[in-house]
């Protein structure tokens, strides 16, 4: 059932879909395919021509190193996803019939749906993907050619009960047990678990390692066992090439300071010891004078529902140097933000050491930042480094270009935005206080406030990625307010920031749910976060009339009659949600989440859906990347690194398992 051998012909020629395209700036096509809830958008890598030769060869390695880890976000997402991504992918090129046979479309569909997810479930809402083809019909089509464990990813496949949620966060149950991801084995328990690494911390350790990061966590002998991912040790086939490749970026390092990043980060992978991660992080967010950077490793948690083990990502940048004046502006005045913050005092921060923050172009995206990605990165996670050693922020603003060209026209505002001098704010002010509130909210937001002393970093648990998104977001939305934002020149209006609070506010009371099923729950951190603090400052503002839902002709939209109003109540919010962090208060954190972020409104959730429906509009977005290619001379010398958009969002899926598959089916 391999099919790594295929040709780049063969792959090309299977593709059936016609390429959907959107010329919106000087002919370059953003939009490239569009399936299910689901638009795949591309994006321009500018200025990528103008770095210097060493730094293209710099990026390209540090593209394959990303690339080359692709295996390792399938396996975590799930057990199952790499023998069905083949099976999948085989059966997809191997097809002979009709196109036109609704079984083959909507097995396409599916495919489709499985590359983006990377796996079987969805990539934000985690649920499993469901197929709309019969099983008689493709187990026809795979024939004589099934794999020996075919009844059991049939069963995977078909059967909605199994694995049914990758990540479940419903109170009151087994988080683990109920959760479908790889990061723990069968059998291992979320007591067993906490009680685990509840044993192995110290509580007066004021640089603790990031405990259970690059591990998955297995029972053996009745005992719990971490399984490391490092060379030699879990993932190693694909981990000894990712390190191959950042050797052969170490070599085009622009600096001594950058080779030692890399170097750094190749020992981490060897050795697998999270204190040597902890070092390459404190290297890597010190290094300020590389304009090619990069992440690359076990960083988020998101996929873990109790938000410690890292999935795998990377993101290959280099600095926008125009569009990174505001940020760094930002994070020149870091402590006057952190001095002028709502927060209780002992709370915030005395000195806020090494915030750095800059705009950046994305070079490729991989791993848990393809084919969705963030629009703004704050690392690292640590408590203490931030504290000691500082953070880096960045936004990824062709990113946020893509998003917008491509969003021109579809409609949203009129059917969403209340009357049309807030559709004019939005259109003149949206996409600069959009930026800008995701440089607050990673420089700034994740950049401040402290722990008290002896505080477990963890002790929030399962809501500790929502109540940190939340305090990020808070801190942003109080200071895009602030007459400092004019004064420093981020805006030219006072009254600039209420296209963002209009638009925050709309999503996180209404149109966010958009991307949820009828009958049930916010369960992803950062919706759970928007709705937390827009459910919270609506009702907290009702007597004072803040924020209303008015009803013009049998459709609801959202009206703020107090701006100033409702940015005193988004501080009063922060200090609470700081207080929480800074206390390590889980109870008062769990109720809030539970109480405002939560459950949603049947017959207004029901009213956003019927109206969405009328426009067309994808409910998420992501990307193909761009192909990189060295050019060479005729004694084999590289003379350029050129790139390319023209690859089919199939075309590179399909690419990428003939030429990235690293870990066993």
């Amino acid at each position: 059932m391999k099919h790594n051998t295929l040709s780049y012909a063969i792959i090309a020629a299977a593709l059936t879909s016609s390429l959907t395209v959107q010329a919106n700036d000087d002919n370059f096509n953003y939009v490239v395919d569009r399936f299910a809830d689901i638009e795949v958008l591309r994006y321009k890598v500018p200025g990528f021509e103008d770095l210097s030769l060493q730094q293209k060869q710099l990026v390209y390695h540090l593209t394959e190193a990303a690339l080359a880890g692709r295996d390792i976000l399938w396996d975590q997402n799930g057990r199952y996803n790499l023998p069905i991504r083949d099976l999948l992918e085989t059966t997809f090129l191997n097809y002979t019939g009709s196109k036109k046979d609704p079984n083959y479309q909507a097995f396409e569909k599916y495919l489709k749906q499985v590359e983006f997810g990377n796996g079987i479930h969805h990539h934000y809402s985690t649920d499993k993907f469901v197929p709309e083809f019969s099983k008689e019909w493709f187990v026809a089509q795979v024939g004589d050619d099934a794999p020996a464990n075919f009844d059991e990813l049939l069963e995977v496949i078909f059967n909605p009960a199994v694995m049914p949620k990758r990540v479940n966060q419903a109170a009151g149950e087994d988080l683990i047990l109920t959760s479908a991801n790889n990061l723990y084995g069968e059998g291992v328990t979320q007591p067993e678990v906490e009680a685990y690494f509840a044993a192995l911390k110290d509580p007066a350790d004021t640089t603790p390692i990031s405990y259970g990061r690059n591990s998955r966590i297995v029972k053996k002998d009745g005992k719990l066992v971490e399984e490391v991912y490092k060379v030699g040790g879990l993932y190693s086939p694909a981990i000894e090439r990712i390190v191959a490749n950042l050797e052969k970026a170490a070599t085009f390092a622009e600096n001594d300071r950058q080779r030692q990043v890399i170097n750094t980060l190749i020992k981490y992978y060897r050795t697998g010891d999270l204190k040597d991660f902890d070092e390459y992080s404190i290297q890597w967010v010190e290094d300020l004078d590389s304009r090619v950077d990069f992440i690359n490793g076990f960083i988020e948690s998101y996929g873990d529902p109790l938000g410690m083990t890292g999935s795998w990502e990377s993101i290959v940048n280099f600095k926008n140097n125009e569009a990174s004046h505001r940020t760094e502006l930002i994070s020149d005045n870091a402590q006057w933000f952190e001095d002028h913050s709502p927060v209780d005092p002992r709370f915030r921060r005395e000195k806020v050491k090494g915030v750095s923050a800059k705009v950046i172009t994305a070079a490729i995206l991989a791993g848990d930042s393809y084919p969705a990605t963030p629009i703004g990165i704050n690392l690292p996670n640590a408590n203490w480094i931030r504290s000691s050693h500082g953070s880096k922020s960045v936004t990824i603003e062709n990113i946020t270009q893509a998003y917008d060209e491509a969003s021109h026209g579809n409609g949203f505002n009129e059917e969403f935005v209340i009357d049309q001098p807030t559709r004019d704010l939005l259109d003149k002010y949206l996409f600069i206080t959009d930026n800008l509130h995701t440089d607050l909210h990673e420089c700034l937001g994740h950049g401040s406030g402290q722990l008290l002393p002896g505080v477990d970093p963890d002790a929030l648990r399962a809501h500790g990625s929502t109540l940190e998104e939340t305090r990020a977001d808070l801190f942003a939305l109080y200071y895009l307010a602030d007459p400092k934002l004019v004064e420093l020149g981020l805006l030219d209006n006072p009254e600039a920031y209420k296209a963002e609070y209009y638009k925050y506010i709309l999503n996180g009371l209404m149109t966010q749910l958009m991307r949820i099923e009828p009958g049930k729950d916010v369960e992803e951190a950062h919706m759970r976060n928007r709705k937390l603090i827009a459910e919270w400052v609506y009702e907290q503002g009702k007597p004072d009339n803040v924020i209303e839902l008015v009803n013009i002709d049998g459709k609801t939209f959202v009206k703020i009659n107090d701006y100033q109003a409702l940015r005193q109540l988004f501080g009063k919010l922060l200090a609470e949600i700081q207080r929480i962090k800074s206390e390590g208060d889980y109870q008062a954190g769990a109720d809030l989440v539970e109480k405002y972020a939560v459950k949603v409104d049947p017959k207004l959730h029901q009213e956003v859906l019927d109206r969405y429906s009328k426009l067309s509009i994808a409910p998420y977005k992501g990307f193909v990347n761009p192909v990189y290619t060295l050019v060479t001379d005729n004694d084999g010398n590289v003379t350029d690194v050129t790139v390319t958009y023209d690859e089919s969002y199939l075309q590179q899926h399909l690419r990428y398992s003939r030429d990235y598959s690293t870990l066993p089916q």
